[in-house]
């Protein structure tokens, strides 16, 4: 009989990872959330639980709360993939002396590269000049004439490890700061005080705040139309940030030129408005999609893991 100790793993980890977790625990892995309770297993008494990958990728529809952890009476630790855990109840996890792990910083640069791509594939249309060239269109005339990112304004909404990496990559396009968050901070990038403000004064706008209640609807119809008719939104956070009837509309009315899209209200279901614009550029969260950072992103959950085994601490708590 092993001496290791148990561990579910809900979803999929990449790279080394589980062969890296077999060394250390008895593991147990289901696919989804939907398995759950789990048959013939005695749950009550498992003191570590880890989340990865779990359907299309993500699981911010998934509430980890009151009810998740009644199954697990004796957990301990909670470590998931992921930066954006909103979909975890901390408070209740904290009430109960269960300790969460994420993954921050794992995901910065690859983020940050993915923002940028998605900023110039909107104002370039690099998407649609490939669609001109594959629907047999070069012949019949040149692809028409984009925006430029020369003398324009990047505004930036949360200035965070990701929101910082995007704006290094911008400053080296020429493009002027600024940026909105919680506090004011010591960068060389202006602070607006208001996200109203920073879509007034911005070209484009770039999403990079977490999810969850705070930030619900933080970009919401006002700020869309305060960006004007040639301004840009670029989405690399969360669907629940921007109101996307209000995007939808915005897009429809050309009270803004376009967007770029990595993230959904509904994902993986997107709206059939936004499907038949021919000017967005829509991306299925691909934000840190690179085996990379997903490795990188396993490995640390593996890190809080094992840490956890040798001293009762951990490497990165969620607070």
């Amino acid at each position: 009989m092993s001496n290791k100790p148990d561990l579910l793993l809900i979803g999929h980890l990449f790279g080394s990872a589980i062969d890296s977790l077999r060394e250390v625990f008895e593991l147990t892995v289901i696919d989804d959330f939907t398995q759950l309770p789990l048959q013939g297993t005695d749950m009550r008494s498992l003191r570590t639980v880890a989340i990865g990958m779990v359907g299309s990728g993500h699981i911010s529809t998934q509430a980890v709360n009151a009810e998740f952890f009644d199954l697990f009476p004796q957990l301990e630790l909670l470590a998931a993939l992921g930066v954006g855990c909103e979909y975890i109840d901390v408070e209740t996890a904290h009430a109960r002396n269960v300790v969460v792990t994420n993954t921050p910083g794992t995901n910065t640069e690859e983020t940050a590269d993915t923002a940028l791509g998605l900023l110039l594939c909107a104002v370039r249309q690099i998407p649609q000049a490939d669609r001109h060239i594959r629907t047999g269109q070069w012949p019949n005339g040149m692809f028409p004439l984009t925006g430029t990112l020369r003398n324009k304004k990047l505004g930036i909404l949360g200035l965070g490890n990701i929101g910082k990496a995007i704006a290094r990559r911008a400053q080296a396009f020429g493009l002027e700061i600024l940026y909105h968050g919680r506090r004011r901070q010591a960068v060389p990038y202006e602070y607006v005080t208001s996200v109203h403000a920073l879509a007034t004064q911005a070209d484009i706008l770039m999403i990079v705040v977490p999810g969850g209640d705070e930030t619900q609807h933080m970009v919401d119809a006002e700020v869309i139309r305060a960006l004007g008719p040639e301004g840009i939104l670029v989405n690399i956070a969360r669907g629940s940030v921007v109101d996307e009837a209000a995007l939808i509309d915005a897009l429809t009315h050309r009270h803004i030129k376009t967007a770029a899209i990595d993230a959904f209200r509904d994902e993986p279901t997107v709206p059939a408005a936004l499907l038949d614009m021919a000017h967005v550029v829509l991306t299925p969260h691909i934000g840190s999609g690179t085996h990379h950072t997903r490795e990188q992103m396993s490995l640390a959950v593996v890190n809080n893991l094992v840490q956890w085994l040798r001293d009762k601490s951990v490497i990165t708590p969620m607070t």
